[in-house]
Formats: C-alpha cells, structure tokens, sequence
C-alpha cells in the first residue's frame, strides 16, 4: 500500500458532479457545523489522511460518497462498530443533520468531510486504504444534455480504483432506470472491477442500506430502486 495518492490519477475537473445549492440551516445544524464538526471532520492538514491516527485506532475504513442526511451512514456505523467510517458531502444541511445524529448516538467511528469527493479521494485518500465505498443515489442528471455530470464514469472509476483495496466492495444504488443502465454499461466496460451477481446483473437491495429519504422520495414517485455490488480486482 502506497503512503501517499497517486497523483497522476485525478479525473480531469472542468464538469463537476453537482451544483452547490444554497439550503437554510437550521440552529440545531449551525449548532453542529460549529461545535461538532471540529471533532468529527477529516482535517485538511496533514493532507494525506492517516486512518489509524485520525480514529485511534486500526480498523478497515469504509467511505460514503453523498451522505444526504446521513441516515445510511449513521445506520451502518452503528451496525458495524468495528469498522471506522468515512462520509463526505458538499451540502451543509445534511453534514448538520449527520453530525446531529453521531452526537445522539454517540457513535465515534464516524468521521465527516464537507468536501468534494472528487478532490478528497485525489488528495487525501492514502493508495489501497479502503475496505469499501458506498454510493447511494447519487444525482441522476437525468436530462440528456447533464448526463457528462453524472459521477459515475471511467474516470472517476480509475481514481476510485486506486484507493480501494484489492477485494474491497463497491456499492452503488439508484431510483432512476438510466441511469442504473448507464452504471451498469460504465462498470462492466471498466477492467478493475467485477460484478458480484454476475455480468450486466443487479443485486439484492444492500443489507447495509436503511431507508433514506432519497429512496422514500422515489418510491412516492414510483421509481424502482436498483442496487450494484461490484469488487475490486
């Protein structure tokens, strides 16, 4: 395992995977972007992450990409306790709403980046380091003309590649049919990873993943939800 991240591997940044949106804190979520946030977030410096240092502990490391409220990410820490958890987003309200709930939990094998994933992986994610990565209903760009946005594509594949350990699992989950088609095309092409179930196949729902409201939102519109489970070769 490399020390530091490959730095020859960072996917090419003029399209970004999401718009900033200008969402209203509540106090509770100020609250925890103040006091809490110090605490549980990933710091900058030094800049590329130690895991064992950064948790106290030596423990496999696994990441969520897009934590949305945080109720996967919370549920999970709390299901896997002997894991050390990695969550990142770029929308304050949620990372308010996730630190919220470490603190009634009391969960401490969470930590919290308010980051680009893109440029966290980049940076700071040590070669071969994770054990597994989460991605749950990431943005669909469903329109024709947004879907170079989408995250999932070869490039950010490869960079993701690299920090995953070999054997470490890929889980991906969405409740639009393009753009579950679309992953499927875009994993099976990519040469470093390998469907579970089987070529071009779905998986049963991931047993780590509880309800969120992302999900809720697409079964109220009658979206089916697809889950992928792929491996890193």
């Amino acid at each position: 395992m490399s020390d530091h991240p490959s730095q020859h591997q960072r996917p090419e940044r003029a399209i970004r995977s999401y718009v900033l949106r200008k969402g209203r804190l509540t106090k509770g979520q100020q609250r925890a972007l103040e006091e809490l946030l110090p605490r549980f977030a990933v710091p900058e410096a030094p800049r590329v992450a130690d895991w064992p240092a950064l948790f106290g502990r030596e423990a496999p490391v696994a990441l969520e990409i897009g934590i949305g409220g945080g109720e996967a990410l919370v549920g999970m820490a709390g299901r896997h306790p002997n894991w050390n958890w990695v969550g990142l987003d770029v929308y304050p309200p949620g990372v308010g709403k996730l630190l919220l709930s470490l603190e009634a939990e009391g969960l401490d094998n969470v930590r919290v980046g308010l980051v680009d994933a893109v440029d966290f992986l980049a940076d700071q994610v040590p070669d071969g380091s994770l054990a597994a990565c989460y991605i749950f209903f990431p943005d669909p760009w469903s329109k024709e003309r947004h879907k170079k946005r989408r995250l999932i594509q070869a490039p950010f594949l490869d960079l993701l590649a690299e920090r995953l350990a070999p054997g470490a699992d890929l889980f991906l989950a969405t409740d639009w049919a393009d753009y579950a088609q679309w992953m499927v095309e875009v994993m099976e092409a990519h040469p470093r990873y390998a469907n579970i179930h089987g070529p071009g196949a779905f998986a049963p729902r991931c047993p780590d993943r509880p309800p969120t409201k992302f999900e809720e939102r697409g079964e109220q519109r009658g979206h089916e939800v697809y889950d992928l489970h792929y491996r890193r070769l």
